[in-house]
Formats: structure tokens, sequence, C-alpha cells
């Protein structure tokens, strides 16, 4: 491809196996130091720094110092999103890691995608908005629009729909969820609502990890909200 945008170097950033899993862990939406990323990469901290410069030079990173330390982040939402969208790819055709754990199921049940819900019940979540029309594909922007009965609906949840709609950040946007394979709800909607469930004490983030564990009453109270027919 000679003309567009460079998607082989992005590709490239991605591809590495080290630089794989440093993203991996980002995908948690917190800000780590290199020394944990050396970590969860497996590899030394001098390599680690190599790495984390060539993601920041790509535009995949960004970083904040903070006394002694210099915290990384993932770039933006979209970064998420499109790596959310690779895992989803690399699952339907197939290329799985081959370590497995208890954490397996609760990943797929509920996680953390950079800073929205995905996973069964997120999907769940968009099914339901889907179906109710609240949500519609928008076949001139090619998009997710929220409805007036949408709007209607998350601003009757607590959820300010102006301050969302001045940010530069899109509404909505339909994120491939990996291990469901269907979509999920992303843009600042998506993370808006992610936030409303933790204030409502619905589900608590596992420390250190993506998973997110949805209790009792709140599985009990997202059924009620998203209905299924």
């Amino acid at each position: 491809m000679k003309d567009g945008p460079d998607i082989a170097r992005i590709g490239a950033l991605i591809g590495d196996p080290a630089r794989a899993n440093i993203l991996g862990a980002l995908m948690s939406g917190k800000a780590l130091t290199a020394t944990e990323l050396a970590t969860e990469a497996g590899i030394t901290g001098q390599t680690a720094s190599s790495h984390l410069k060539k993601l920041m030079e790509g535009g995949l990173l960004t970083q904040a110092k903070q006394g002694r330390h210099r915290y990384f982040t993932l770039a933006g939402p979209e970064v998420g999103t499109t790596l959310e969208a690779i895992m989803g790819l690399a699952a339907r055709k197939g290329h799985l890691r081959t370590r497995t754990g208890p954490k397996d199921p609760a990943m797929r049940a509920a996680r953390v995608c950079y800073d929205h819900l995905a996973g069964d019940m997120a999907v769940r979540i968009f099914d339901s908005l889907q179906a109710r029309g609240f949500i519609q594909v928008s076949s001139d922007k090619g998009g997710i629009g929220l409805t007036t009965a949408g709007e209607n609906f998350v601003t009757d949840f607590g959820i300010d729909l102006d301050r969302l709609t001045a940010g530069r950040r899109p509404l909505c946007r339909a994120c491939l969820d990996w291990s469901e394979r269907r979509h999920h709800l992303a843009g600042s909607l998506g993370a808006a609502l992610l936030d409303r469930f933790q204030e409502q004490s619905w589900l608590r983030r596992e420390k250190d990890s993506r998973v997110v564990h949805i209790s009792a009453q709140g599985s009990n109270e997202l059924k009620k909200l998203f209905p299924l027919d």
C-alpha cells in the first residue's frame, strides 16, 4: 500500500510479543511504571525502556512523571478499541494463548476494556439497548447513534449527556468483544456507564487485573435495567 495510513508501522509495533504484553497490561486503564510493565512482559527493565520508547514514538502510549517514577498509559480510547478488535480477530482465527487459569471465566464474564465494560454482561447491555431502540447504526455516518429514547433512558439513569457530548470523544462506539465475538458499547457513554455502575456498587474492579466482579444485587439490577426478550 503506497498511499494512505501506514498500517504496517502500527502492525509492527503491536506485533512484537513483548510490546503486545505491555499493551495488554495497559488495557486495564491503569497507569503503570516501566518496572511494572517489564514484569508483565517478562523482560528486563532496559529492554522495556526500549520498547516503551518505540510505542510512544508510534503514538500508542503516553507518559506522565510523578516524583521519581514515570507512568505509562494507552494514548487514548481508540488504542484500546483497536487492541480489543485485534484480540477478537485473533480469537476468531484460533490464535489463542495456551495459558489458562481460574481468571479465564471471570475475564469472559466481565472485564475492563480500557475504560468501559466488556464481556458477557457488556454484550447483553449492547443487545438490550439495540433491541429497545435506544441505539441504532447510522447508515450515513457508519457508526452507532443514541436515539431520542436512548437519550431519555441514559439521562434518567443519572448520566450527564451534555457533558459527554461537549467532549471531542465519540459518544457511542461499537467495540468488538474478543471473548463474546459480538459488540459491546465503547465511547464516552460506555465509559460513563461503567462509572455509574461502580457508583451504584453493582460491580468492583479486581486489583491489578482487568477482571470486574458483579455482585448478585448488581447482576439482578443490570438484568432489570437491560432486559432481553
